[in-house]
């Protein structure tokens, strides 16, 4: 790979090993090399500018969870040398809460939850990325509730009138990515599937998911078969029954001896005005960050369908704008 050290073999192996270098290794210094100064990192709970700032969380994050693992479940990329190239990262996660830290007094308990990291990468530098943690899953895990850990947030940042926004688009910054991934037909595929379930067609998870399909969601969830993934599709459009479903990224890819597969940037932005998995309808706005990989199995009507789907949201961000609001 052109103005990538030699050592990495191509863009996956170069995402896996340095990430397995900053945290398991305790290499958080690389970050000055691998990430850029001036890296902007989104995620759900807001934009933070500069590899510095990468620094000092993953410092916190580690001495919270001293044996914090991040196992690299898969790499979906696009992009080539010349252009860059953009990573969608999934990570399995696990760590035990032994240390005060930002999840408050150390509980002892033990967690595992998902993450996907989307990042865009030239000349062995990370330079813009999109992030999402399973915060419900983790603070479920923890003994709280969601709801309950987003209002501890907002009275520990002095109340509705002092707490840090969450992210929302009017926050963007222009990290220099303006990639929006391939034109794969897995990709096609799901962004289509996603499109159809958005626009309240549930009836295609029938045709597009098989029967024994896996769903990995939000709050440290696995499901099993078409029923337990439309309570989570459902569960949260009805809660924004009118916002607006936007794609932002969208690769598909074949072959690495992995199953077709895709990986899909999103977002909803709309009013809380439905009942379903954010209980009683608010008003409030809401935006809702997500990120999703599906992997392709044989059996389907058409001869392929959804073996495994993993779908991220932040429930803690979107309970915070909720209670702000109100």
């Amino acid at each position: 790979m052109k103005g990538f050290d030699p050592k990495f073999k191509d863009f996956p192996d170069y995402i896996i090993k340095i990430t397995q270098e900053i945290w398991e290794g305790r290499g958080v210094a690389t970050l000055n090399h691998y990430y850029a100064p001036d890296i902007p990192v989104r995620t759900p709970m807001g934009v933070s500018i500069g590899n510095q700032a990468v620094i000092a969380s993953t410092m916190a994050t580690i001495n919270e969870f001293p044996d914090r693992q991040l196992y690299g479940e898969d790499v979906i990329w696009s992009g080539d040398e010349d252009a860059g190239f953009l990573s969608s990262h999934r990570l399995l996660t696990t760590a035990t809460h032994t240390r005060d830290g930002q999840f408050g007094p150390a509980t002892g308990r033990k967690w595992v939850v998902r993450v996907i990291a989307d990042c865009a990468a030239k000349d062995d530098t990370i330079y813009d990325e999109w992030l999402i943690r399973d915060y419900g899953g983790l603070v479920r895990q923890l003994g709280l509730g969601p709801r309950d850990y987003a209002a501890g947030l907002i009275e520990a940042e002095g109340g509705i009138a002092n707490a840090a926004q969450v992210f929302t688009p009017a926050m963007d910054v222009d990290g220099g990515y303006h990639g929006t991934g391939n034109d794969n037909i897995w990709g096609q595929r799901y962004a289509g599937t996603l499109s159809r379930m958005m626009d309240k067609d549930f009836a295609t998870i029938g045709t597009d998911y098989d029967r024994a399909v896996i769903g990995e969601y939000a709050g440290a969830v696995n499901s099993i078969g078409r029923d337990e993934t439309t309570q989570f599709w459902l569960g949260l459009r009805s809660s924004f029954p009118n916002a607006t479903f936007t794609i932002h990224h969208q690769i598909g890819m074949d072959g690495g001896m992995m199953s077709p597969r895709s990986a899909i940037r999103w977002s909803l932005d709309g009013l809380h005005e439905g009942w379903g998995s954010f209980g009683k309808p608010s008003g409030a706005p809401v935006h809702v960050m997500g990120m999703c990989h599906a992997e392709y199995g044989p059996f389907g009507p058409e001869g392929h369908a959804i073996r495994r789907e993993f779908a991220l949201i932040d429930e803690v961000a979107i309970w915070k704008q909720i209670l702000m609001h109100q």
